[in-house]
């Protein structure tokens, strides 16, 4: 009798552990498709939309500036870019990692950024980036840290 409580029991703990790692994959795969889906929705120069990915308490880190902390620092910011002539960004997720809890997760992602220059020639930059998501009590997944840097290898 022991014995098959110890399988029992063995048996639960290991399907628990699988239904947690079926869940956090599939959380992971929401959150990619989420993060695809913003990049696609900045193409339509929203801002309000376009805000929204981010928590109310996210911090930026836009390269060669100072950290960007909340969501009106982030809104000036991303607005004054979509006003810069030729400007465009996309990313893409390359790989996410969700916590064993479930509700905090980062991103490894690129993206790709152009702006004309002085002459209006487009200038195209590639990002390496770190994004960190936490869950929100409705389910659904906010940016709290936007993080990027040039990408020496230049690809996207």
């Amino acid at each position: 009798m022991r014995l098959i409580l110890i399988f029992i029991t063995a048996l639960l703990i290991s399907s628990c552990t699988q239904q947690k790692e079926n869940d956090l994959q599939a959380e992971g795969e929401k959150l990619m498709q989420l993060s695809r889906e913003w990049s696609e929705l900045v193409k339509t120069g929203d801002l309000d939309l376009i805000l929204e990915g981010w928590a109310d308490n996210a911090v930026m880190m836009a390269p060669n500036m100072p950290p960007l902390i909340g969501k009106n620092a982030i809104k000036a910011y991303v607005e004054e870019g979509l006003k810069i002539p030729g400007y465009s960004i996309r990313w893409e997720p390359l790989e996410v990692h969700v916590s064993d809890c479930g509700d905090m997760a980062y991103m490894i992602e690129r993206n790709e950024i152009i702006v004309n220059d002085s002459l209006g020639s487009p200038v195209l930059s590639y990002n390496k980036t770190v994004t960190v998501w936490r869950k929100q009590t409705d389910g659904s997944w906010k940016n709290v840290i936007d993080m990027w840097n040039a990408d020496p290898t230049g690809k996207f």
